[in-house]
C-alpha cells in the first residue's frame, strides 16, 4: 500500500517540477514518451483488464456498459481538460482552437484542476487489493506502471499550462500538488469503502470497468493523435510497439 501511494504522489509531483527545467513545455522526445505511454496503457488495458473482467464475471452485459460509459465519461472530462491527460500543451497566444473546443485561457484552473483530478480519483481507486470479496486476481503492479506511464507527462503538461495561465509557475505548485494527491486520496478511500463492506466486490468490478474505458480513451487518443493526417511515421510505430509489447511482457512474467 505504501509503495502504491508513493508512486501515485510522487511520479506525477516529480514530473510537474520538471518544468523548472523546460520551462517552454517543449521537448525533442516529449512525443515519443507519449505513444509509449499509451502504448503501454492501451497493451496492459486489452490483455490484462479486459480479460480479467470478462472471464471471471458473469455480467458480461453490465461491464461492456461500464467500459462505453467510461470511454464517454472521459470524453466529458475532456472538454474541460483539452486533453492534458494525454500529454496535449496549449500555451500560445492566437494558438488556433475550434469553436467548440475549450481554450485553456477561458477555462479556470479550478475547473481544469477538477477534471483532472476525477480521472486520476478513480485511477487510484482501482488500485485496491480486496482479496477477501474479490474472486479475481488483478496484477496491480502492471497497472500502476501504466499509471505512471501517462500521468507522468499529464502533471507536466498541466505545470506548462497552469503556468502560462497563471503567469508564473510557483503559483501552479499548489495545483500539481492538489493533483498529485487525487490518485492516492482515491486508493485510500476505496480501500476503506470495502474494508467497511459499502464497496461491493461487484461494485468495484463496475469501477475497473469504468476506469478500464477511460484508459481506451486515453490511450488510443495518444496514439491516433502521434501520426498527424494518419501518416506514417517508422519512429513513433517502432515506439509503440516496444510499449505495447512491454505490456504483453509485464503480463506473461508477474
Amino acid at each position: 500500500m505504501i509503495v502504491k501511494l508513493l508512486v501515485l504522489f510522487l511520479t506525477p509531483l516529480l514530473s510537474g517540477l520538471a518544468v523548472y527545467l523546460v520551462p517552454s513545455g517543449r521537448t525533442k522526445n516529449f512525443k515519443l514518451l507519449l505513444v509509449f505511454a499509451g502504448a503501454y496503457l492501451f497493451g496492459i488495458t486489452v490483455v490484462h483488464i479486459l480479460p480479467e473482467l470478462y472471464i471471471k464475471n458473469s455480467d458480461v452485459e453490465l461491464i461492456g456498459l461500464f467500459v462505453l460509459a467510461g470511454f464517454f465519461l472521459q470524453q466529458v472530462l475532456e472538454y474541460f481538460t483539452s486533453g492534458i491527460e494525454h500529454g496535449h500543451i496549449h500555451t500560445h497566444e492566437g494558438e488556433h482552437h475550434h469553436h467548440d473546443e475549450p481554450h485553456h485561457e477561458q477555462i479556470s484552473a479550478f475547473v481544469l484542476l477538477a477534471a483532472l483530478c476525477v480521472h486520476a480519483f478513480l485511477e487510484g481507486a482501482m488500485l485496491v487489493q480486496p482479496t477477501a470479496v474479490m474472486a479475481m486476481h488483478y496484477d496491480v503492479n502492471a497497472i500502476l506502471l501504466g499509471i505512471a506511464l501517462h500521468r507522468a507527462p499529464a502533471a507536466f503538461a498541466l505545470m506548462t499550462v497552469l503556468a502560462f495561465q497563471l503567469r508564473s509557475i510557483n503559483k501552479a505548485i499548489p495545483h500539481l500538488i492538489f493533483f498529485s494527491l487525487a490518485a492516492p486520496l482515491g486508493l485510500l478511500i476505496s480501500t476503506y469503502l470495502i474494508d467497511v463492506e459499502i464497496l461491493s466486490a461487484s461494485g468495484l468490478t463496475y469501477l475497473y470497468a469504468l476506469v478500464c474505458g477511460n484508459f481506451l480513451h486515453i490511450s488510443t487518443t495518444i496514439v491516433f493523435e502521434s501520426s498527424p493526417a494518419h501518416r506514417f511515421y517508422a519512429k513513433k510505430m517502432t515506439v509503440a510497439i516496444i510499449g505495447a509489447l512491454l505490456a504483453v511482457a509485464v503480463e506473461y512474467m508477474m
